[in-house]
């Protein structure tokens, strides 16, 4: 197994602060570019309450827009459209920066969803019907149809406009290749190869032959699409890539843990001036742990720790089982950094406790319960500094007002245990 190399960082304080990635997108948004005529007063009221709220320059400028939306009965020209996406992205920036998050970016503001943003772009698939994500969320599946090849960059202009508008550390998320995949029916790579092996039951094993479509179409996709997009994001100054993938780990599988480890590797080999991190959550991060060692340019694993946790107060094994797991990664050699979750992102059930607030189906931790979740892992890892500080994973089922309230408790905590670490 290779020798992890701790995650580079360009901030001099400890325990860096950072978002994964989406947050809910405005009703504003989403009307306000669509041809129905559905925007209304109460959405252009949240528009200013937001915009005075986290003080975005010039933010007038969007109210205008959009009142003149609400009375227009035709649809939105192209450069409305446009520039009513700029503007989300711009809120969104405001409320990462205002609650003093280290590493930013769009909350994905300026894309569809993270899996029809991507296909959409790429030649060689073909969108299909929506499928249930979780809770109430959906994505548009595809199937691939002929070899991707890379056809434009897919987030070169989103990054660009993030450049231009944040002095903050960018990270930019991408969706990896195995979820890709692993998400896509795999119609042109499984019928080339029954061809190819033809009929004869003597020949044909459709395991093998699964497995092999599988792994010609991430190879194909890793070398003819994620390489020219990561070139024309680092020859334009991204230095940091965060590659999401949920779906590892859903197939608990030697063979499939090995492709997921070949295609990232692909990815990543090459890239010496930019900074590769994974995302992944909800998973097994056991039987992840076993493989991340041989992630070879993975300098962090943004993981999902808070979901998994009570939400009493405490720094000991008893009242931290949530984070636990970060031992199997140090008994497997991992020695890279850790995105540590340590905000809950989803519909919450529980009983309110000692360290939380529970109001309605929403948790909003205290700094206090962030702050300990913080000190054990240090005490775990025996190594503050292979610590980032984020959110389980994207706040986009949560409202504004929660992500907000969750990103402050974050960024507090994390300034707590700063604090209790320099004693």
């Amino acid at each position: 197994m290779e020798s992890q190399v701790l995650e580079k960082r360009t901030e001099s304080e400890l325990l860096p602060t950072q978002e994964i990635g989406s947050i809910a997108k405005p009703a504003w948004r989403v009307k306000g570019v669509t041809s129905d005529a559905s925007l209304t007063w109460s959405d252009i009221k949240e528009a200013e309450f937001w915009g005075s709220k986290l003080d975005v320059p010039n933010y007038t400028d969007l109210i205008a827009l959009l009142k003149e939306r609400l009375n227009s009965k035709r649809p939105p020209l192209e450069e409305e459209r446009t520039a009513i996406r700029e503007w989300s992205v711009l809120y969104a920036l405001r409320m990462f920066e205002s609650v003093g998050l280290s590493r930013v970016y769009s909350g994905e503001q300026w894309r569809v969803e993270m899996y029809e943003h991507f296909v959409r772009n790429v030649e060689g698939f073909k969108l299909l019907g929506s499928v249930q994500s979780f809770d109430y969320k959906y994505y548009t599946k595809a199937s691939v149809v002929s070899p991707p090849k890379f056809r434009n960059p897919i987030h070169l202009e989103e990054f660009l406009f993030v450049k231009k508008h944040s002095s903050r550390q960018l990270k930019v998320p991408i969706t990896g290749p195995y979820t890709i995949v692993d998400w896509t029916f795999n119609e042109f790579y499984e019928t080339d190869l029954r061809k190819k092996k033809g009929s004869n039951a003597g020949r044909f094993n459709f395991r093998e032959t699964y497995f092999d479509a599988r792994r010609r179409f991430i190879l194909d996709l890793v070398r003819n699409v994620f390489r020219p997009e990561i070139s024309v994001l680092t020859q334009n100054g991204a230095n940091w890539i965060q590659i999401d993938e949920p779906a590892v780990t859903t197939h608990p599988d030697k063979l499939e843990m090995d492709l997921f480890v070949e295609a990232i590797n692909e990815l990543t080999r090459g890239f010496e001036n930019c900074t590769f991190s994974l995302h992944n959550c909800y998973s097994d991060y056991r039987l992840l742990a076993k493989y991340s060692p041989d992630l070879k340019d993975i300098t962090q694993l943004a993981l999902e720790f808070a979901n998994r946790d009570s939400v009493d107060l405490g720094q000991d094994s008893n009242t931290r089982p949530g984070y636990q797991e970060l031992s199997a990664f140090e008994d497997e050699g991992y020695r890279g950094g850790f995105g540590l979750g340590v905000v809950h992102v989803h519909d919450y059930f529980g009983e309110p406790r000692g360290g939380a607030l529970v109001e309605g189906n929403d948790i909003i931790e205290s700094p206090k319960l962030i702050r300990d979740r913080i000190l054990y892992a240090s005490k775990l890892l025996k190594d503050p500094s292979r610590i980032s500080v984020n959110p389980d994973c994207g706040l986009r089922t949560r409202s504004w007002e929660i992500t907000y309230r969750k990103l402050q408790a974050l960024s507090e905590g994390a300034k707590l245990a700063r604090q209790e670490l320099s004693k």
